[in-house]
């Protein structure tokens, strides 16, 4: 697309100074509505999101440019759930290419963030921008577009279809059928325990190789922001090693990651940034290098 076709937004903000009645969204593409099954939390996401989704267009996100706006930019942010308030008044940013780490004690709120950062709960106060644009409120597929995926806790794959046909499914839809192919070779390639077990039933490997075929889902896309939430909880020191492995190979292309997560050493590595998080609301922003003192006062005396 080049830069003199209008985008849909361009045609809102057009309608609006005209006084017409602004176009009508044209929908997630194929690969948002797997991208946005992606961000739903545990298990049935592909029925939810196909419930959800309006239909598909052509259009797709563009990366901004290094040096350009944040990539992702949580402004003042207070959220909860119902009566619940989880964040107070929370700011976070993420540079194009940056790794950061949001670290805390149980009940600290990373998981609001990580849900407001993606779409699947809205702010009750504050906005939410991602490359600049003003996503506060909109759903998850309007963060999907603009490359925002989720990796939350947990695993959503089909246990009665192997590893290959598991991948299929998922890259089928989002590449159609020539863009298979290549997909499943970034898969094993980020992955390579995944190509040894493809023709294994999903629901016979381990919890932690499930793991890794839930994530492969979306990594393969390479996604403008990670947002990867407790990646490590419940999984062998070994499969916590492969995970970290790919996410560094996805940090080193390109992709910004923000890191939600209990295994602080891995977080540590990984990440040049590190946000500790208690009662909603940011208590130290700083590098890595300067986190060990701020992560044993919040985190783990906290918890103690």
């Amino acid at each position: 697309m080049t830069d003199a076709t209008p985008t849909p937004d361009d045609a809102e903000s057009d309608a609006d100074a005209s006084g017409a009645d602004p176009a009508p969204d044209p929908g997630p593409t194929p690969e948002e509505m797997t991208a946005a099954a992606g961000n739903m939390p545990v298990c049935g996401t592909a029925a939810r999101a196909m419930e959800e989704l309006a239909e598909p267009s052509s259009d797709g996100a563009t990366a901004a440019p290094a040096g350009g706006p944040p990539v992702l930019d949580l402004r003042d942010v207070t959220a909860g759930y119902g009566p619940f308030r989880a964040l107070f008044g929370l700011s976070l940013t993420i540079a194009p290419g940056e790794a950061v780490a949001l670290l805390g004690a149980n009940g600290a709120g990373k998981t609001t963030v990580a849900r407001v950062a993606t779409g699947l709960v809205a702010p009750t106060g504050g906005s939410v921008h991602v490359d600049g644009d003003d996503l506060t409120g909109k759903p998850a597929w309007r963060f999907a577009r603009a490359g925002v995926i989720h990796a939350p806790e947990g695993r959503s794959v089909f246990a009665t279809l192997s590893v290959d046909e598991n991948l299929t499914l998922s890259f089928r839809q989002s590449g159609g059928r020539a863009g298979v192919r290549p997909r499943l070779e970034r898969a094993y390639e980020l992955f390579p325990v995944l190509g040894k077990r493809r023709n294994q039933l999903a629901g016979t490997m381990s919890g932690g190789e499930q793991r890794m075929l839930s994530m492969a889902r979306v990594l393969v896309e390479s996604p403008r922001l990670l947002v990867a939430d407790e990646l490590s909880l419940g999984l062998a020191p070994v499969v916590v090693d492969e995970v970290y492995a790919s996410l560094e190979r996805l940090r080193d292309a390109g992709t910004s990651l923000l890191i939600v997560e209990q295994h602080v050493g891995h977080a540590l590595a990984l990440c040049s940034r590190v946000v500790v998080e208690d009662h909603g609301t940011v208590q130290w922003e700083g590098p890595s290098s300067e986190a060990a003192s701020h992560v044993v006062t919040e985190v783990f005396e906290a918890a103690s």
